[in-house]
């Protein structure tokens, strides 16, 4: 029987917990943002515990097992078009690939070179600058410009080693947003979410995304090793609720 299948001999086993709610996705401020940037009805975070130790070497079997669970399958929920209707897993996947996202960037204090060259003012103002495509992104500002354009003058402001941090990615989802999305004019919603989520995600374990048909559409597992438990964070690009 292949790794990662049910019954395999140090196979993971988990469970659904239903009880575990995200705030920092609930409140009534995140919310108003996730409408702002058309994410509203089109991200979720859901919890699952695992019976036994993580170990990192092992991401592809634990992350198989997973997909394969049968508390797994009725249980997690994806959206597979734009309608905006979620749905669950139904079946096993067949195949995965899981790329391991590092998470040792744990302050805030990671994004003060935004201030530091000049792509955010002192005030929080997101400095402006004229408009191109990075398809299908609008790049209005320098904000955009850093996180998207490889070579403007200062994309280098964040290492390839940087923008693999899970810190970074998160804060670069919430920047681009989904379909119709309406940017802020000044940066400080944005760290603000992103520090909220990632502290509500645990996400001092490890973290997986899942291959994205869309730079804007991903899934993270963010493992607890103690605890035993996984929170899966997943966004699917499209139109956000309007209301």
């Amino acid at each position: 029987m292949a790794a990662g299948e049910p019954g395999h001999l140090g196979s993971y086993y988990f469970r659904f917990l239903p009880q575990k709610t995200f705030q920092s996705l609930t409140s009534q401020e995140t919310t108003s943002r996730l409408r702002q940037w058309s994410m509203l009805g089109r991200i979720k975070a859901q919890a699952f515990g695992f019976d036994q130790t993580f170990q990192a070497y092992r991401k592809d079997d634990f992350v198989m097992a997973f997909f394969k669970d049968p508390n797994v399958i009725p249980n997690l929920k994806l959206l597979p078009d734009p309608s905006g209707q979620w749905i669950t897993l139904g079946t096993e996947v067949k195949k995965i690939e899981a790329i391991n996202v590092p998470c040792t960037q744990l302050s805030m204090s990671f994004f003060n070179r935004l201030y530091n060259e000049d792509i955010v003012r002192d005030n929080g103002h997101i400095v402006k600058c004229l408009d191109s495509f990075c398809d299908p992104f609008l790049i209005s500002d320098e904000l955009r410009k850093v996180l998207l354009m490889e070579d403007s003058e200062k994309y280098e402001v964040f290492s390839q080693l940087d923008r693999e941090e899970f810190l970074f990615c998160l804060f670069k989802h919430l920047c681009l947003g989904g379909a119709l999305c309406q940017y802020e004019d000044v940066v400080n919603p944005y760290l603000e979410t992103t520090k909220l989520i990632y502290k509500d995600l645990d996400s001092a374990g490890m973290c997986y995304p899942s291959t994205k048909s869309h730079e804007q559409t991903f899934s993270y597992f963010i493992v607890d090793p103690i605890k035993r438990h996984v929170h899966v964070l997943y966004h699917c690009y499209g139109v956000g609720e309007m209301s």
